[in-house]
């Protein structure tokens, strides 16, 4: 009944405004109703009048502003403001939002109680433009499926690359050869997958957004958006990839982990998952674990000489502990795994107890923690220590018992490794005073504590020398010394080239290393305070964190402003 009321109106107004003759409109308007279409699609298409003459009229009569819908470009959260199929059957598509009004297409503006519909269901106050019925179904899909859309070209695109996949069970899916795995949804995961390899790239976040998903990968530890799939296809991916890793499809309020492992271009690659559930979706985060990349050397980890000799000195004793410290991802297990590839032997017995399992090192015996089975830290601890080990890692002491396992093995004879999270050397002692240790066994169990950021490297094909340096009391106040001034300070900036990301190509370890002599014992057996402990290792030439970042920084290494986004001040 809309629509024809519509139709006689429009005829009305073209007669009145001379644009087309009686004769002519009454057999345009027969022909809509024997073809069972559009007195507007008939109008336009059997070339009866032209587009922008049939919209001056309407702008004339309605005072309403004309618009091509296909000259602009709608926000893609507007198609989850306005459901795909109310825009089909009102005729209208949504333009922009400013505020609380929503700008609408619409080709029928007489139609009140259709706009107050849409102002019911949006919660916005509509403006109404004029568009032609032709143009604005034609527009919808665009507007509608352009997340899709872009995920096809990007699978178009995409060469399909050899990709295997070995699931929990054990069972290898080629998910690029089977017919059921061409599905748009199996071939977008492969691609975020392999994009994330490409990147070099130490995660993959996908996350869903109220309006849509959101693909970030982490390269060099900065977060970088890259596309951003339609939001209908979130259940879909998140099945995929829980289906990879042998997770509970049907279970989306509770946490879940898992892992799965690639075969990519003939090498192996782990991914461990972690799915959790947010408002709108559940977060699904990707760590690559790409043993390809991994450089089991001390001497490639960018060390300063000190920290080098102390660190060395500290795995090549007899017995004791070596902690190192450090945030997520700030390189602690590549660190330790090095320390294990610098007294591999066959000679000796060594055994790792981690959580998870990050990389599969030959000739080391690694245990897999699963609490729901009851293998802890410490259960497994304890039943290492009964096969007669030489080297332990612990892959990260949470709670009191496990601490004290580890300790009592540093002291009965043999070398562990472990990890903490505190934010330097000095204070993991009081850490662990605090945890339920006393002083005198954290001072006589550990050999060396290490606290690890990791800093992006600076492109040396287009790092430029900063022209203008700080004043000399803000240089000493960011922790440059007299001696620095007085040699002169070259400082670097990054600019950004082909060969690198904005200006950085690739991550290097930054590393405090505070071995324990006989005055650090002196001090921790005192109690005293991590400032107290401090003290005492810088008086016996511990560099911190932040001094061992400017001389990187000095060396052109790395830029001033990374040094601090990386390392608190002393």
């Amino acid at each position: 009944m809309a629509v024809l009321k519509f139709d006689k109106r429009l005829k009305s107004i073209l007669l009145k405004r001379g644009v087309l003759t009686e004769e002519v409109l009454g057999e345009a308007l027969s022909k809509a109703d024997k073809d069972d279409s559009s007195f507007t699609k008939v109008l336009l298409e059997d070339d009866y009048l032209k587009e922008e003459d049939l919209l001056t009229a309407l702008s004339e009569e309605t005072h309403l502003p004309p618009i091509d819908v296909f000259k602009v470009q709608p926000d893609e959260s507007l198609s989850t403001l306005l459901p795909e199929n109310l825009a089909k059957y009102y005729g209208v598509i949504p333009i922009a939002k400013l505020g609380n009004v929503l700008t609408l297409a619409a080709y029928n503006p007489f139609d009140i109680l259709q706009l107050d519909d849409i102002q019911i269901v949006t919660g916005c106050e509509i403006r109404p433009v004029l568009s032609t019925e032709v143009s604005i179904r034609a527009a919808i899909p665009e507007l509608y499926n352009k997340g899709q859309k872009m995920v096809n070209e990007l699978l178009d695109n995409m060469s399909e690359p050899d990709v295997e996949v070995k699931e929990r069970t054990d069972q290898e899916d080629d998910i690029s050869t089977d017919d059921d795995n061409q599905a748009p949804v199996v071939k977008l995961v492969n691609l975020i997958i392999v994009e994330g390899i490409k990147k070099k790239a130490s995660d993959i976040h996908i996350e869903p957004m109220e309006d849509r998903i959101r693909v970030r990968y982490r390269v060099d530890g900065m977060m970088r958006e890259t596309m951003s799939p339609p939001k209908k296809m979130m259940s879909s991916i998140a099945s995929r990839v829980k289906i990879i890793c042998g997770l509970d499809i049907a279970e989306k309020r509770q946490p879940q982990d898992g892992k799965f492992q690639i075969r990519l271009d003939g090498r192996k690659i782990d991914f461990r998952v972690s799915v959790l559930p947010l408002i709108h979706g559940e977060k699904i985060v990707l760590r690559i674990l790409d043993s390809g990349n991994l450089s089991l050397n001390l001497d490639r980890l960018g060390f300063e000489d000190k920290a080098l000799s102390d660190i060395r000195t500290a795995v090549n004793q007899p017995y004791g502990m070596v902690l190192v410290t450090g945030p997520t991802g700030s390189g602690k297990s590549t660190t330790l795994y090095s320390c294990i590839s610098e007294v591999l032997s066959v000679e000796d017995n060594i055994v790792t107890v981690e959580d998870p399992v990050e990389y599969e090192l030959d000739g080391v015996n690694q245990v897999q923690v699963n609490v729901k089975r009851g293998l802890t830290f410490a259960s497994a601890l304890r039943s290492i220590l009964r096969q007669d080990p030489d080297t332990v890692l612990i892959g990260e002491i949470r709670d009191l018992e496990t601490i004290e396992i580890a300790v009592k093995a540093a002291l009965t004879g043999h070398l562990v490794f472990s990890t903490l999270h505190t934010n330097d050397a000095p204070s993991t002692i009081t850490r662990m005073v605090d945890m339920g240790i006393e002083p005198f066994l954290a001072a006589s169990s550990v050999v060396c504590v290490c606290a690890q950021r990791l800093a992006k490297k600076i492109c040396e094909d287009c790092a430029k020398p900063i022209e203008q340096l700080p004043s000399n009391e803000s240089l000493l106040e960011f922790g440059f010394s007299e001696e620095d001034i007085d040699r002169g300070i070259t400082l670097y900036e990054p600019v950004g080239c082909a060969r690198c990301e904005r200006g950085f190509k690739g991550r290097f370890a930054i590393l405090e290393t505070m071995p324990l002599n006989d005055p650090l014992r002196r001090v921790i057996i005192r109690g005293g305070t991590a400032l107290d402990i401090k003290d005492t290792a810088l008086s016996q030439r511990m560099q911190t964190l932040r001094r061992v970042g400017l001389l990187n920084a000095m060396r052109g290494r790395t830029s001033f402003e990374e040094v601090l986004r990386v390392t608190m001040g002393d």
